[in-house]
């Protein structure tokens, strides 16, 4: 698997053991996680921890599992399926994992 492919499956990893800190470990300082070419919901990597945080509080059966995940260049892409809680009715998600180097610096959902 592409290294940059295995980053953005190891975040989602983390995301579903519901570990923040290990999730923006993989992370710039200044990352954020975005909609598709708009606004930024979590900014800087203190940020998404402290989202991802609140998130998981309020979901505590949040996962995600990815379909099929895509590399070129600086990006991964996953599409993933994302249940809010074992009894709730999943969605489908694309993340674009923008990376610097060997960390990811921006992820973008496409709903």
């Amino acid at each position: 698997m592409p290294y940059r492919l295995q980053i953005a499956t190891q975040m989602i990893a983390h995301y579903n053991a519901q570990d923040a800190d290990a999730y923006v470990s993989l992370m710039t300082d200044d990352a954020c996680e975005a909609g598709y070419r708009g606004a930024v919901v979590r900014e800087g990597k203190e940020g998404v921890r402290e989202g991802l945080k609140k998130m998981f509080a309020e979901f505590p059966e949040n996962r995600a599992e990815i379909i099929h995940g895509w590399h070129l260049g600086d990006f991964a892409v996953l599409h993933e399926k994302v249940w809010r809680s074992n009894a709730s009715e999943p969605f489908e998600v694309m993340s674009i994992y923008s990376f610097e180097g060997d960390k990811c610096s921006r992820v973008e959902f496409v709903r």
